[in-house]
């Protein structure tokens, strides 16, 4: 029989969710999106919290309801192949590609970068990151408890001082909001939506599930149903310090506008906003709370991939995978944080339909009797469409026409698929396809 967990329980779980979610590069994007989404800021923030709380609740659900042990398993009902590619591909996203430079990057546009001279800003970005991920490597190389223990006691520290500079943002606003920019003046719901795609929860909630999960088990929790019960309330409380915090930090961008003007990235702003607040200390402070947070989720995140990729090639050592891991970090975060950005959206547009379905397959798996024609066949579709969505991110990324083979792909795709101006295009195939395929399934059953 399952223990009843307390609900001092269920917030140590909830708060440990929220650390693993919260990286603090993760607050640069509310902040650019307040200042891009002006007077529309909150529909665009609705958009924002149905990705980046949303999506990332419903993953680590999906990961205590299917049973996995871990991704690869889950993503090998639609094939043992695409299994190994798409949680590698994961992997590589919320690794060494993107999210683990982005850690370096973060720390030093926030907390180094504004108080050195511009012209020696591309050079303190190199000696700071050599020396950021060297201390990643050095803490991955040797796990440590210490690690542990600073997550521990940062995470609520995180959401103390963020709370104190957001009730200073509201009680008095330093500014009122600007007009819209660009596509948040007409869709800024769904700008919102794919401006969530860039936290890369969604993506971490599939590998940090079974973190949740492990953790449930260990409090005497084993029932399928006790697990998800536990998981969605401890859930429940990350998603709602991970809301608050996303919607005040939009709100902080939004009134910051007219104060400093436009930014290239949320960096700047929330380092702007903190000395306009509180002088140089609230700089400096915020400044080491971002650097120990982004630390932390560097350190984990290089774990992690190094135990993956360790597991898939044994004949490889995870120290030789930490060490390459650490070294291609260190060269891909030297070009700069706004970089970064711009082109992980290509692989985002590509990534995310794939684990969205994923996530609401599993799901609906017990009504077709967990057939993998309908995995195949779902994913396959949606593959078909989120493909061209990255090619089409990248093209853009890179300032170019889309490719010539494209643009009919495009234009029929425009004509046919409802929504797909929006970046939802997937999302009445995958509807249609899944009854198809769940119908025939249950007819082969029968």
């Amino acid at each position: 029989m399952d223990k009843k967990l307390s609900f001092s329980n269920h917030l140590v779980i909830g708060v440990m969710l929220f650390a693993l979610f919260f990286g603090a590069g993760n607050l640069i994007f509310p902040a650019s999106l307040g200042q891009n989404a002006g007077t529309n800021v909150w529909p665009a923030v609705i958009g924002f919290l149905a990705t980046g709380i949303g999506l990332p609740f419903l993953g680590t659900l999906a990961m205590g309801f299917s049973g996995s042990k871990n991704l690869q398993e889950l993503s090998s009902r639609v094939n043992p192949i695409f299994a190994v590619i798409f949680t590698s591909l994961l992997y590589l996203t919320i690794g060494p590609f993107f999210a683990l430079p982005r850690t370096g990057a973060v720390s030093y546009e926030i907390g180094i970068q504004p108080f050195i001279d511009a012209d020696y800003a591309q050079i303190g970005l190199l000696v700071f990151t050599i020396l950021f991920f060297g201390i990643t490597l050095l803490f991955s190389l040797n796990p440590s408890k210490i690690v542990d223990n600073v997550g521990k006691y940062l995470s609520p520290g995180i959401i103390i001082g963020l709370f104190i500079l957001l009730l200073f943002v509201v009680l008095k606003p330093m500014g009122g909001f600007e007009a819209p920019q660009g596509s948040y003046v007409d869709n800024a719901f769904m700008t919102g939506f794919t401006e969530g795609y860039n936290t890369m929860d969604a993506l971490a909630s599939l590998v940090f599930g079974i973190i949740v999960i492990n953790a449930v088990r260990s409090m005497g929790v084993n029932s399928t149903k006790g697990i998800i019960s536990a998981t969605a309330k401890s859930g429940g409380i990350a998603v709602f310090f991970l809301g608050v915090i996303y919607a005040g930090i939009a709100y902080l961008g939004a009134t910051s506008t007219s104060l400093f003007g436009l930014f290239d990235n949320g960096g700047p702003v929330l380092s702007s906003a903190s000395e306009h607040y509180f002088g140089s200390f609230g700089a400096v402070l915020l400044s080491v709370i971002i650097f120990l947070a982004c630390l932390t989720t560097s350190i984990g995140l290089t774990t992690a991939c190094g135990e993956y990729f360790h597991t898939l090639m044994p004949k490889i050592s995870y120290k030789a995978f930490v060490i390459f891991f650490s070294v291609f970090t260190c060269i891909i975060a030297n070009f700069g944080l706004s970089n970064i950005i711009t082109y992980s959206i290509p692989v985002l547009m590509l990534l995310y339909p794939l684990a969205i379905v994923l996530i609401l397959l599993t799901f609906l798996s017990p009504l077709f009797n967990h057939a993998r024609i309908v995995y195949v066949s779902v994913v396959l579709v949606t593959f078909l469409i989120s493909v061209i969505d990255g090619f089409k991110a990248l093209c853009d990324s890179l300032g170019i026409d889309y490719f010539r083979w494209m643009k009919p792909i495009v234009s029929l795709y425009e004509n046919y698929l409802p929504f797909y101006s929006v970046g939802l295009g997937w999302l009445i195939p995958f509807i249609v396809v899944t009854l198809i395929t769940g119908i025939i399934a249950k007819m082969q059953n029968a």
